[in-house]
C-alpha cells in the first residue's frame, strides 16, 4: 500500500504532511514514523503531520516528532494550514485543533499567521529560562550559533538530570539591532533544526520580558529565514500571542508502507 504526502518547510523546519480524513493512516507506529521521517531510507523531515476530520474544527492537526513523540509544533502548525488549504478548507480566517487545544489560524499567499496559546509563566534557571508555548523550552543568552556549540549545550541540557525524562528544547537567543537571532536544539529531532516555530516565539517571550519597553513584537532571525511574533501583556503573563511567517510546499509523492 502507498501512502501520498506533500512535503512542506517552514524557514527550513521540514515536515511530511498526509490527509488522513479518510483515516487510511490511522494505524502509523512510532516505528512507521521513524522510517517515513528517515532522511537516507525515507523521505526525511523533521516531523509528519496528519490533517483529520475534527467536529469542533475546521481540521485537526496531529503532529509527530522525527522519533515519533507528540508535541505541538508551532512551524508545522504554518505547514499544516497552508496544506489544508490546497485541500480545499477556507484558510484565510481558520479554527483547528492541536495536541495542546485549539489555535485560530490566517492564511495569506504563502504567509500564515498562528494564534499560540496564552504564556503565563517564565521561569528562571539561574541565569536562563524556561517556559511552555505549546512545548517546553529553555532559554539561552547565547552569542555563539555555531552548530557544534547549539549541538552540544542543547544535549547537555537536554539530558541532563533534570530535563532527561520529559525532554526540552534548548534555544540560544541572541539581541540584535534590528531584532533577535535563535538557534535551537530539538527534543524529537535530538540535533540542531534550522528553526522552531514554538522556540522562536518562547524566545520572542524572553526577549519581551527582558525588554519590556521594545514594542510588542519583534523579527526573529533563524537559520532558515525569517520570522516575526507579536504579543500583548496581561497581568499573568502574555496573551494575543502570533506567530507569523511562511510556509512553503516543496513537492508531492507516494511512499510505500513501512
Amino acid at each position: 500500500m502507498q501512502i501520498e504526502f506533500s512535503k512542506y518547510q517552514g524557514t527550513g523546519n521540514d515536515f511530511i504532511l498526509i490527509d488522513n480524513r479518510q483515516g487510511q493512516c490511522d494505524n502509523l507506529s512510532q516505528s512507521d514514523i521513524q522510517c517515513y521521517c528517515d532522511r537516507r531510507f525515507g523521505v526525511g523531515a523533521d516531523g509528519l503531520i496528519l490533517i483529520q476530520l475534527c467536529a469542533d474544527a475546521a481540521f485537526e492537526m496531529v503532529y509527530y516528532n522525527a522519533d515519533g513523540s507528540q508535541s505541538f509544533c508551532g512551524n508545522g502548525a504554518r505547514c499544516a494550514v497552508h496544506f489544508a488549504g490546497n485541500l480545499g478548507i477556507d484558510t484565510r480566517s481558520v479554527q483547528f485543533k492541536a495536541i495542546d487545544g485549539f489555535h485560530h489560524a490566517a492564511q495569506c499567499g504563502d504567509e500564515v499567521k498562528i494564534h499560540m496559546q496564552d504564556v503565563h509563566e517564565i521561569s528562571k534557571v539561574n541565569d536562563d529560562f524556561v517556559l511552555h508555548t505549546g512545548s517546553p523550552h529553555y532559554v539561552s543568552l547565547n552569542t555563539d550559533h555555531s552548530s557544534g556549540n547549539v549541538i552540544s549545550l542543547g544535549k547537555s541540557i537536554r539530558y541532563s538530570d533534570k530535563f532527561k525524562e520529559e525532554g526540552i528544547n534548548v534555544n540560544l537567543l541572541s539581541v540584535e539591532d534590528e531584532g533577535i537571532r535563535v538557534a535551537t536544539y530539538e527534543r524529537g529531532v535530538e540535533d540542531e533544526t534550522l528553526s522552531c516555530g514554538t522556540g522562536v516565539t518562547a524566545c520572542a517571550l524572553v526577549y519581551a520580558k527582558l525588554f519590556p519597553d521594545n514594542g510588542r513584537h519583534v523579527k526573529v532571525f533563524t537559520k532558515g529565514g525569517k520570522l516575526e511574533v507579536f504579543w500583548e501583556r496581561n497581568q499573568h503573563g502574555f496573551e494575543q500571542i502570533f506567530l507569523v511567517g511562511p510556509a512553503t510546499f516543496v513537492f508531492q509523492g507516494k511512499i510505500e508502507r513501512c
